[in-house]
């Protein structure tokens, strides 16, 4: 599999198993790796498994049972003919945990997936034991201006080249790459507010992330970290997704995850 990227995964190589799964209308593909209490990872968009978190996977499961899956349009999954939506991303994944037999669960969201992760927690919240937001976007005020400019704007020759080159790894699929290049575009441009009085309501400890240099302004995660009634917040020196060496990241050289990931345990153990 890591012949094919420009930087291997070491996920590539660690055991684990995985599958499809009929949830509302989609089939949504999933990895688990490890054994223990169940962690659920959520990509970013745009994004797969590997490009997301094939560096942090070796880290995180070393003593957790690790589901790792893709949304609706990314990578293994299937698409459905209606637009995406956080909402819907935070029932799909609902709806796949029910059919593992997972009741309750940590999650690690990046980025999109952490957005979605705010809405497991709001809609599902009984499966929830503790929250990880990576780069977490819960109000449109927490991007620059010049961000929702560009996503009125964006185009698949802008997207990242690695993340092109993750998505047609796994499935070679020209139009389906279109397809979730567009979808991830338009869900953004349509972004809206999560309501004050949903985030308030989230019960659930957080540990939000934050790079120094992230698209996200650290204002965001401070004021979150204010609003959500159990939350910290840890703002890493960095670029977007470098401390999970995300694949844009990782030639950057850096080895953030070998450090970050530890706090994440840490504050997933306690």
């Amino acid at each position: 599999m890591a012949a094919s990227y420009a930087y291997a995964q070491p996920s590539d190589s660690l055991p684990h198993r995985s599958g499809h799964a009929a949830v509302n209308g989609i089939s949504m593909y999933y990895e688990i790796y490890g054994e223990g209490k169940p962690l659920v990872l959520l990509h970013g968009g745009g994004s797969t498994i590997q490009s997301t978190f094939g560096r942090a996977l070796p880290y995180l499961s070393q003593n957790r049972k690790v589901i790792a899956v893709e949304l609706q349009a990314h990578g293994r999954t299937s698409d459905r003919p209606a637009d995406e939506t956080f909402e819907q991303d935070a029932d799909d994944v609902a709806a796949l945990l029910k059919q593992l037999g997972i009741d309750k669960a940590d999650f690690l969201g990046f980025s999109n997936g952490a957005t979605t992760t705010c809405q497991i927690a709001i809609r599902h919240p009984e499966l929830v034991n503790k929250l990880v937001l990576g780069s977490v976007l819960c109000k449109r005020n927490g991007m620059p201006d010049w961000f929702w400019d560009v996503m009125q704007k964006a185009q698949l020759s802008n997207m990242p080249p690695e993340l092109k080159t993750a998505y047609l790894q796994v499935k070679n699929d020209a139009n389906g790459l279109q397809t979730m290049h567009d979808k991830d575009a338009k869900r953004m441009v349509n972004f809206k507010d999560i309501p004050d009085e949903q985030l308030k309501g989230i019960q659930a400890p957080v540990l939000i992330i934050l790079a120094d240099k992230d698209v996200i302004k650290p204002e965001h995660g401070i004021m979150l970290s204010r609003m959500l009634p159990h939350a910290e917040l840890a703002i890493i020196p960095g670029i977007h997704g470098e401390y999970l060496e995300e694949i844009t990241t990782v030639k950057i050289g850096s080895k953030q995850a070998s450090y970050v990931m530890p706090m994440v345990a840490s504050f997933l153990d306690k």
